[in-house]
């Protein structure tokens, strides 16, 4: 099992050092001024050219990527040359709002979608089965930030059940930054009202979110019970008179969710990189404002290094998605 993990992680490195590479030249080769641009409109020659040496962008782009990665190496994403604030300190501020949203809306897919694809295939061709073909195919054909515009419109403006946009109300004081996840946070300090706030805040995004992967995770979990439930051992047990749930559940369910973890973590990597639209949608503080900002003000430093932790954490998960295949199978850890 070690030799296995040491195996995983050491997959890590090239992945990380190729993305480093690919997003410095892209963001240098890309056409622009970010320092004209952040030195305004009214800037001297001189006084562009002391920002441009103050930010490192007079070096050879050779020396300004081994000045990144030296920077990496010790933590430091450099500097933004539009807020003039280090990037480390915007990432910690924006990531958890990003990354609170990206898991709730996973385990709304992952609650409701494996059960539902392991009840659709149990009651195959039946009306649960035909339910969720209908609406699994309207969800995954339904883009997100109209999703977005109907649930606002609809609980939002209609019903005022929830709040239209944003993360917390800008009169109330958010609970104490622990893990930066404003839900655990509330919980963490015991505090209910603010808990049920921050859910209130959270629902609408992270279920529009949460319907494409839902609906896909549905699909792949279904077509897995399907074909497990076909298997030799199956059959075995149910002539040997096991009860049909414990066949499920012990035998089926085990089996077949297996190739509904690769769809997990995919997902993942698809739900940190497809934020945009749905942060701006709610108007929520995540990172992929951040980086959209940072694009408009051809701030590419901010760019990168949100490119650059979107891609680590996408690796990260599907490091751990390989560790639990190990778990559930373990002729894998020998592959």
């Amino acid at each position: 099992m070690l030799r296995f993990i040491f195996r995983r992680i050491l997959l890590i490195l090239p992945v990380l050092f190729g993305l480093t590479v690919i997003m410095f030249v892209i963001a240098r080769v890309l056409p622009g001024d970010p320092v004209g641009l952040a030195a305004g409109p009214n800037a001297t020659r001189e006084e562009i050219e002391a920002l441009a040496r103050e930010f490192g962008l007079d070096q050879p782009i050779l020396g300004q990527y081994w000045t990144y990665v030296s920077g990496l190496a010790q933590g430091d994403f450099g500097t933004s040359i539009f807020t003039r604030r280090p990037v480390a300190d915007d990432l910690a501020a924006y990531l958890p709002a990003t990354l609170e949203l990206v898991f709730s809306a996973l385990l709304i897919a992952i609650v409701v979608g494996i059960p539902a694809g392991l009840m659709a295939a149990i009651w195959r061709n039946r009306w649960p089965d035909y339910l969720s073909n209908i609406l699994s195919v309207a969800a995954i054909s339904m883009p997100r930030f109209f999703l977005g515009l109907l649930l606002q419109l609809c609980f939002a403006m209609w019903l005022m059940w929830l709040p239209l946009g944003g993360r917390f109300p800008i009169i109330l004081e958010p609970p104490p930054g622990v893990t930066g996840f404003y839900t655990i946070d509330a919980l963490l300090a015991g505090d209910m009202e603010s808990f049920q706030t921050a859910c209130r805040y959270l629902a609408m995004p992270a279920i529009a979110m949460s319907l494409s992967p839902l609906a896909t995770i549905l699909r792949m979990m279904r077509a897995a019970t399907i074909e497990v439930m076909q298997q030799d051992y199956v059959t075995t047990a149910r002539a040997l008179g096991l009860s049909p749930r414990l066949i499920v559940f012990k035998y089926v369910l085990r089996n077949a969710i297996s190739s509904s973890l690769t769809l997990i973590g995919l997902y993942f990597g698809w739900l940190l990189g497809g934020t945009v639209l749905v942060e701006t949608v709610f108007d929520w503080p995540g990172v992929g404002l951040y980086a959209t900002s940072a694009i408009v003000a051809q701030d590419f430093m901010p760019v990168v290094s949100v490119a650059l932790v979107i891609g680590a954490l996408f690796i990260s998960v599907n490091i751990v998605i390989d560790l639990l295949y190990g778990v559930i199978n373990p002729k894998v850890r020998y592959q």
